[in-house]
């Protein structure tokens, strides 16, 4: 019987051992799509305990709680920060095979030289001593502990972007943190956004005001737009179209990566969404993507030579073949995601990196994000690479790969960090 997370977690062989040790482990974190509030790196927040690190914006453990029978209360209600984190606490014995079970724990390991399980029993200690060694942290030293590089949060084109300026010329802070171009509601149906972002422009022309923005954001490191759709189309006439249409040759014509993250049902319940607001938990899988949609948006762009570098997020994975394909037949313009959201797991991991291996892409991929709020939730690289450096050492031991640690291990080393770094030109 395994120890219980120990230095070997989830690597099951020899050359999976060596592969983590020598050329993943220490590799530093490009995190190029996550949700941190740059607001709180400027300033250096402080946590207080770990209800205000880990529950507070967490919908991951929002959702766990609710289906574990929690009240609302103790979720994002008004019950005291150390009954939120008690309610967390019985609620993790429950959670056998899910990756938050992992994650936490990681982070227990990582941040606080924690290894006894978390449970209704060790929660009160556990508690006082988070809160005492948090005393040594703040929102940049949490960062810097993961040796993150560069973080590129997610940004509305109308935001004055004053926090990553403050941030930029802050010379103590030893890694970038870029915003990125996220233009979701000016893409249709939001009116009062487009007029908004038109009136801050100073001009009545929203594909226009759209490219102002970008070229604002540029100045100020922009490297990535993200795009998450509730049903992407790129149907002939309609708004949506001409706008990605625009978009794709502004952000080719300015170097910005393209990132489309498809497949969400987003705020399907409504009493979540009217009580809490959006970003709660209440979202699910949802049906495929049109691929001949979106090949279409792709076709075109790549005709007018205008195709920007682009990654592909599908939720649903019964899209993972479609995507992957896809990316192969605009290469090496695009590349096919990391397994996002509800594949965020141990057994999602692993289907997109059959995906990748089968199809090509494995040696090119430019690896794992966090897509997180919490300022903790840096330990998620380290779980997708030892599950990378397992899956590269079944090869070995199945006899469907030599044994040859060196090529293995630049194919790590560049999956991990280096493919990152080159592709959104970090």
């Amino acid at each position: 019987m395994r120890t219980f997370m120990d230095k070997d977690f989830l690597l099951e062989n020899e050359m999976a051992k060596t592969l983590f040790r020598k050329y993943a482990e220490h590799q530093s974190i490009y995190d190029y799509h996550n949700h941190l509030p740059p607001r709180e790196i400027a300033e250096r927040r402080k946590y207080e305990n770990l209800t205000q690190l880990w529950l507070a914006e967490d919908h991951y453990k929002w959702r766990a709680m609710r289906v574990c029978g929690v009240d609302e209360r103790y979720i994002t209600g008004s019950a005291s920060e150390y009954e939120k984190f008690q309610k967390w606490a019985e609620v993790m014995p429950q959670l056998a095979g899910c990756p938050l079970h992992h994650w936490t724990h990681l982070e227990l390991q990582r941040y606080f030289e924690i290894y006894t399980p978390l449970t209704p029993q060790t929660a009160p200690a556990i508690w006082e001593e988070t809160a005492e060694k948090l005393k040594a942290y703040d929102a940049v030293s949490l960062l810097e502990k993961m040796n993150v590089r560069v973080l590129c949060t997610t940004d509305d084109p109308a935001d004055a972007l004053q926090w990553h300026r403050k941030i930029a010329a802050d010379p103590t802070i030893s890694f970038q943190v870029l915003p990125s171009f996220r233009p979701d509601k000016y893409l249709g149906g939001n009116p009062d956004a487009e007029r908004a972002l038109c009136e801050k422009f100073g001009t009545d022309n929203l594909p226009e005001a759209l490219e102002k923005a970008l070229d604002y954001f540029c100045a100020n490191g922009c490297k990535v737009a993200d795009h998450g759709f509730i049903r992407f189309s790129y149907l002939p006439g309609t708004q949506q179209a001409r706008l990605m249409h625009l978009l794709g040759r502004a952000y080719h014509a300015r170097g910005v990566a393209m990132q489309l993250h498809l497949g969400a049902i987003r705020n399907q319940n409504p009493r979540i969404y009217e009580a809490i607001g959006p970003d709660a938990g209440g979202d699910s899988v949802g049906l495929t993507t049109d691929p001949f949609q979106l090949g279409a948006l792709l076709g075109d762009l790549a005709r007018e030579n205008s195709l920007p570098k682009t990654v592909l997020y599908n939720l649903n994975p019964a899209d993972n073949a479609v995507f992957s394909t896809m990316a192969v037949s605009f290469a090496p313009n695009i590349q096919f995601g990391a397994a996002w959201w509800f594949n965020d797991t141990l057994r999602g991991m692993r289907r997109q990196l059959s995906e990748l291996m089968e199809n090509g892409l494995l040696a090119n991929s430019i690896g794992m994000l966090t897509d997180s709020r919490s300022f903790s939730s840096f330990p998620r690289h380290e779980y997708y690479r030892r599950i990378l450096c397992q899956k590269l050492g079944e090869l070995v031991e199945d006899g469907q790969y030599p044994v040859d640690e060196k090529a293995l291990g630049r194919i790590v080393e560049k999956v991990c960090g280096e493919n990152a770094k080159a592709f959104f030109g970090f």
